[in-house]
């Protein structure tokens, strides 16, 4: 099989690629993990790759302050958009993809998302590459305080709920999603302890998302592999 080399950006240790980057293995591809969290450089271009992932984090896409290397990492994903390299943006990846095209970010005035949701497909998701065998009513893993509320000029809105963006595509070869695709119950649940810790969730709140994800575990991997599944189909080949 070939071996796509696929740039991912992790932003903080407990947001790996977890699911995502064993189902681009499972499609040949070959990761290429950059931590800038912890000193690591990213790249100034994106010669040689075949795609870009940038994954979540606790930060905000704002946040240069907390975390001064994502003025790079959008830059980065404003070059993808150019080239047309496919890109896979979640969570804060989406919205740094949504701000690094024009878009605006904000806190969800519908307060945090968590647990398992809709995704909310719109009607210009069954004309989308990886959308369209999604089957209406999908839900999927949400974990987040922000979200796009302003869509980048020229992206197609993919998925929506009354909180605000949950899925979008820049071109014919980028797309962000506000959702979690890599996770499983053992990626999130320090996600809950921590936010338990800091008084944003309340233990008995913390519990129920956990328990919605661990529930809807099969169901979550038999919708969501197969997507990640066609987007390493969507790489050029080599």
């Amino acid at each position: 099989m070939p071996t796509h080399q696929v740039l991912v950006i992790q932003h903080t240790v407990v947001c790996p690629p977890g699911r995502v980057g064993d189902w681009l293995g499972e499609s040949g591809c070959a990761l290429e993990i950059v931590r800038p969290y912890a000193g690591e450089s990213q790249p100034t271009d994106l010669d040689g790759y075949a795609a870009l992932v940038v994954l979540g984090g606790e930060m905000g896409a704002y946040d240069d302050d907390v975390a001064p290397w994502l003025p790079a990492t959008r830059a980065l994903l404003a070059a993808a958009v150019t080239q047309g390299l496919p890109t896979l943006a979640i969570c804060l990846g989406h919205q740094l993809l949504a701000v690094a095209t024009g878009g605006r970010v904000a806190r969800s005035a519908a307060g945090q998302q968590g647990g398992t949701l809709p995704v909310g497909l719109l009607p210009a998701a069954a004309e989308d590459a990886l959308f369209a065998p999604v089957p209406a009513g999908a839900v999927a893993t949400h974990w987040n305080n922000d979200l796009v509320v302003d869509l980048p000029p020229g992206a197609v809105d993919l998925a929506r709920t009354p909180a605000g963006v949950q899925a979008l595509r820049l071109g014919d070869a980028a797309w962000g999603v506000q959702f979690h695709p890599e996770v499983d119950l053992g990626l999130v649940r320090p996600w809950a302890a921590a936010d338990v810790g800091s008084g944003q969730l309340t233990p008995e709140q913390a519990e129920t998302w956990l328990a919605e994800v661990a529930t809807a575990d099969a169901a979550l991997v038999a919708t969501w592999r197969p997507f990640v599944h066609r987007f390493a189909a969507f790489l050029p080949a080599r």
